[in-house]
């Protein structure tokens, strides 16, 4: 028994160092996927990156564009984890757009598996990925929420739910990419709110927008933490 129970120790710390190991690899490819599009991404940058061996990263990975599939799915994973903590917000839905969108930012500014998402579905190779990807997730949460916005009577319903976060998606998709072509230091989150509150401005009911003038966007929890944290002791 005692040694059975050794080999399943030993087993458990392999299949470990495994997992691991396959996390180092997507992470570096996700770095170079990012720097460099899937073309131009070189193998050997991502083994330096991550100090795995060759051995091991095919032991993972068939190909290079396994290794793409992979950071594709790990940014898909933190698509849903975005949009799940907003699950039980009980803010207005615009605010609850606004509060998942400036989180995608921020997964642009931070993560760089999201920011490799980012640009490898603008790849040929992945152009398909675009239906499937972290924009099908976030695009289906918003809608949701924009639908119920509607059904309140603060969206104009000559536009609906469908067009306002199909006209959306494509400003922060344009923001973005402008944002890397220019060069632009501005934080993301400030002009992916831009795109919204241009947005409203074209689509959001009257009755809505003249609230929303007088009193702001409402905070969430967690900005109402940062807000708290930046008082004085």
């Amino acid at each position: 028994m005692q040694v059975a129970g050794f080999g399943g120790i030993k087993a458990m710390a392999q299949q470990e160092r495994a997992r691991r190991t396959r996390a180092a690899i997507v992470e570096a490819a996700a770095a170079e996927f990012s720097r460099r599009g899937y073309a131009a991404a070189s193998v050997n940058t991502i083994l330096e990156g991550s100090n795995a061996t060759k051995g091991a990263m095919y032991f993972h990975f068939q190909s290079k564009e396994d290794l793409a599939r992979a950071v594709l799915s790990a940014a898909l994973d933190e698509y849903v984890v975005i949009t799940e903590r907003w699950n039980a917000s009980t803010l207005h839905p615009f605010a609850v757009i606004r509060g998942i969108i400036s989180d995608i930012a921020g997964g642009f500014q931070n993560n760089v598996i999201v920011r490799a998402e980012f640009r490898l579905i603008v790849e040929p190779e992945f152009y398909s990925e675009v239906q499937s990807g972290g924009g099908r997730v976030w695009g289906s949460a918003g809608y949701e929420l924009a639908r119920r916005a509607e059904e309140m009577g603060d969206l104009r319903p000559e536009f609906g739910a469908a067009k306002f976060i199909r006209v959306l998606a494509a400003s922060l998709a344009g923001q973005r990419y402008m944002a890397d072509l220019v060069s632009d230091s501005r934080d993301l989150r400030v002009m992916f709110e831009e795109s919204l509150e241009v947005v409203l401005y074209a689509m959001a009911s009257e009755r809505w927008l003249e609230e929303w003038k007088v009193t702001g966007w409402e905070k969430s929890d967690s900005e109402i933490a940062e807000s708290a944290s930046d008082l004085p002791v």
